[in-house]
């Protein structure tokens, strides 16, 4: 598990502190996180499969990307980052919208997040980083929601929660 820090906020998003990330998760301490959504001109979602031997939910299907802003790094700028880091590719995006969750995992890990939810578009396939992404697939949203409610062990517990989200604020 590598170092990487999150930065603790408040439920305005103010920067309270900063600590290591698995600490925040065992903890379950609200930190500053994005998600990341490309949709494609059908009108489908660049879903995600996380790489079988992640520390939490490896293997599961889920948005795009996501992850945590480093300290002095703005949303879109890290959302880009790890757009590319992850994907291979880098397109424009637009914050939506952004909301608290909590989404605690089978590890004992709880993700707390103050979540800045993102949108862009991308017409060719990724480039996969594969000790982040195993596997990608495009779905129509109408799919992507009816997958989760027949088969909900296939998804990640924050991605359950975003989607819902997504799909309110954009689709409904």
């Amino acid at each position: 598990m590598d170092k990487e820090q999150v930065i603790l906020v408040d439920t305005k998003d103010r920067q309270i502190g900063v600590m290591e990330k698995i600490e925040a998760h065992e903890k379950a301490l609200l930190h500053r996180a994005f998600s990341v959504f490309i949709l494609n001109n059908k009108g489908e979602l660049m879903l995600q499969q996380r790489a079988f031997d992640k520390y939490h939910c490896g293997g599961l299907w889920t948005n795009t990307c996501c992850s945590h802003q480093r300290v002095g790094e703005t949303t879109l700028e890290a959302a880009k980052r790890r757009l590319q880091e992850e994907m291979g590719f880098v397109t424009a995006l637009k914050e939506k919208f952004s909301f608290i969750y909590k989404a605690p995992f089978d590890n004992g890990l709880t993700e707390h997040e103050l979540d800045h939810v993102l949108v862009g578009y991308y017409e060719k396939e990724p480039v996969l980083n594969l000790k982040e992404a195993a596997s990608w697939k495009w779905m129509k949203i109408e799919a992507v929601k009816n997958e989760i409610y027949q088969a909900p062990e296939k998804f990640t517990p924050w991605f359950k929660i975003i989607f819902d989200k997504f799909y309110e604020k954009i689709y409904d």
